[in-house]
């Protein structure tokens, strides 16, 4: 429906989305930018979630601008929208609600993606203590249409937001401490399911600071099949992932880079960076990946490996020795 300028869309979510689970530590961001202490030792896990119908309403029928958001059979709401439309955010009713809030944009430090997560029991006024931040540039809050969420329960999702943002090592977190709080047990069922709700939201919303980079396939799901770039008698594996193409742990890369990287310099300058954080390990003769690092694309990721340019569609081979460029041609 489109009228006067407000577009309303439906959409459908099919269900190989993320969702919380529990499960050991999985490590595997580009790089270990967020650091700080983690909650309990349970590690939030984005799992398979169940098939919904998403509504997104673009209040001036641009998808940058002031949007909502809901799930069909939910009592959620999100709001979301850049810092200029920062009055218009804080004017809707929702703001007056007890709930939870995501500030993103870039560290000024490090240049990367930052965040900042906080709850209130009146969204609109809390948010205007962060205007001193000059940081963030997009802010996402979420609200229960039923008003039912008491201190106990935004304290307690932001305690979790907070634990999956240093998880998920996408993001530098602002946050100067944990948060938390203990819930009786039947509550706090009813915020894991609210929680998972949010994370199937935020990456429709343009944020996804919190979504686990490595993923393990679920019980019903495809197995994944692993792809391998060999060069010098070393060896990477990794597979495509939804941003690009994931290494995992323990691949090997060239220790010698090639001349070409003189005259295109990326693969050099990212190899140093990853040796500097310790995400490539120096092993005398080669390089070994010190956790799984996502790249935006196969040829990115063997670009790392052989030490300068190459083609990641015909460096990466399935076990039967397949490119990924003869695979999609199918």
């Amino acid at each position: 429906m489109c009228l006067a300028g407000l577009q309303d869309f439906q959409f459908r979510l099919t269900p190989n989305f993320p969702e919380l689970a529990m499960e050991p530590p999985c490590d595997g961001a580009l790089s270990p930018v967020a650091r700080g202490p983690l909650i309990a030792n349970s590690v939030i896990r984005l799992s398979a979630m169940p098939t919904a119908t998403i509504k997104l309403f673009l209040v001036y029928g641009d998808p940058k601008r002031l949007r909502t958001a809901e799930l069909s059979n939910w009592s959620g709401k999100a709001v979301a929208g850049p810092r200029s439309e920062f009055d218009g955010i804080l004017a809707r009713e929702e703001s007056l609600q007890a709930g939870i809030y995501l500030l993103t944009g870039t560290d000024p430090e490090t240049g990367k993606p930052a965040i900042y997560i906080g709850e209130a029991e009146c969204i609109k006024d809390r948010i205007k203590a962060h205007l001193p931040k000059d940081f963030w540039n997009q802010i996402v809050y979420f609200v229960s249409k039923d008003e039912n969420l008491t201190k106990s329960h935004i304290r307690y999702l932001e305690g979790r937001l907070i634990e999956q943002a240093y998880k998920a090592k996408r993001c530098v977190v602002t946050n100067g401490q944990n948060s938390g709080s203990k819930l009786p047990e039947s509550d706090r069922e009813d915020m894991e399911v609210f929680l998972g709700k949010v994370y199937q939201l935020l990456p429709v919303l343009g944020v996804e600071l919190l979504v686990a980079i490595s993923e393990k396939s679920q019980p019903g799901e495809k197995k994944r099949e692993l792809l391998y770039c060999e060069i010098k008698g070393l060896r990477a594996s990794g597979y495509p992932v939804p941003n690009g193409f994931l290494v995992l742990e323990g691949s090997e890369a060239v220790f010698t880079e090639r001349p070409s990287v003189e005259k295109w310099p990326w693969p050099k300058n990212m190899r140093r960076k990853f040796v500097e954080e310790g995400i490539l390990l120096d092993k005398g003769d080669r390089l070994v990946f010190a956790e799984d690092v996502e790249f935006s694309s196969p040829s990115a990721a063997a670009a790392v490996i052989h030490g300068g340019h190459a083609n990641g569609l015909t460096a990466w081979k399935n076990g039967k020795g397949r490119t990924i460029k003869d695979m999609e041609s199918v």
